[in-house]
């Protein structure tokens, strides 16, 4: 079995501060959540060190080896990142849904339009592409526009909820529909929306296969500072081709130098200054 190549020292430095992985920088707040999310680009909700990526579970921690516990009922950090996940997808400034591989997925909103190219759905594609419960489901969407769970079950006729739960997953992947509340009272539930009533100019943004390819390597380098084999496609659900195709755009426009085979490092380090300016503009954006 080949050996996966080690994170340089330096490099994980470099990652604890871009993905707040110390106590100093530890996520409290949803403002902190937020601003997290936009310096970051994409992030995973509940992962923890045992995947790489930028994670809020493992910013909550504050710490790069966070492991999430078995009874995560009872564990405060997991029950505070569940509690800011509720509050990001209610306030609407962040993407929030079940993305690639079916992992719940943060994004800011300048990366929706490069994964919506690469993930998302035309409407022409539809009824060729999306099973019939997930169309049944994205009909009454598109009629009543926001409903919970219970009611969308039954109003789309898809009753059985191992059938419906696949459906529901299968047009967050696409896109198509995210949710935009949770109600713990008097029963837990989630409000369905369209993703395109809460990011419309996002959705429609277009934009082309290989550009979106390229950004998104490029936001993942910018908080990885280097990247190892096949750890790109890992994170963000890629094929390792297209991975590859995105991380050798960078290298063809100076921005990341190619090391090995797989293997592409920042050409130049942000410096910490610049870091703080960016958590500036992120803030004013957020607010």
């Amino acid at each position: 079995m080949k050996r996966r190549p080690e994170i340089p020292h330096e490099i994980e430095d470099f990652r604890d501060e871009r993905w707040c992985r110390e106590g100093t920088r530890q996520i409290e707040t949803v403002f902190d959540a937020e601003r997290f999310i936009e310096h970051a680009g994409f992030a995973s909700c509940m992962t923890d060190s045992r995947r790489p990526g930028a994670s809020l579970y493992v910013a909550v921690c504050g710490r790069r080896d966070a492991v999430m516990p078995r009874n995560v009922q009872k564990d405060p950090e997991a029950s505070l990142t569940w509690t800011l996940k509720d509050e990001i997808l209610q306030r609407g400034h962040v993407y929030y849904a079940k993305l690639t591989r079916g992992k719940a997925t943060f994004l800011a909103p300048r990366m929706i339009p490069h994964f919506h190219a690469i993930w998302g759905m035309r409407r022409s594609e539809e009824p060729r592409r999306l099973s019939r419960n997930a169309q049944r489901i994205l009909k009454v969407l598109r009629t009543e526009w926001e409903m919970a769970t219970a009611d969308l079950r039954d109003e789309s006729g898809v009753k059985n909820r191992h059938a419906f739960t696949k459906a529901l997953d299968e047009l967050q992947a696409a896109m198509i529909v995210v949710p935009s509340a949770v109600f713990y009272q008097p029963k837990f539930t989630y409000i369905w929306t369209l993703g395109v009533g809460r990011f419309p100019d996002a959705l429609r943004r277009r934009t082309n296969r290989d550009t979106a390819l390229r950004e998104i390597a490029r936001c993942f380098l910018t908080g990885a500072g280097l990247t190892i084999p096949g750890e790109l496609a890992r994170v963000t659900g890629l094929s390792r081709p297209e991975a590859g195709r995105g991380n050798r755009a960078l290298v063809a426009e100076g921005y990341a130098s190619m090391l090995s085979p797989g293997m592409y490092r920042l050409t130049a380090m942000p410096t910490l200054e610049s870091d703080r300016t960016l958590n500036v503009e992120s803030e004013l954006l957020l607010t």
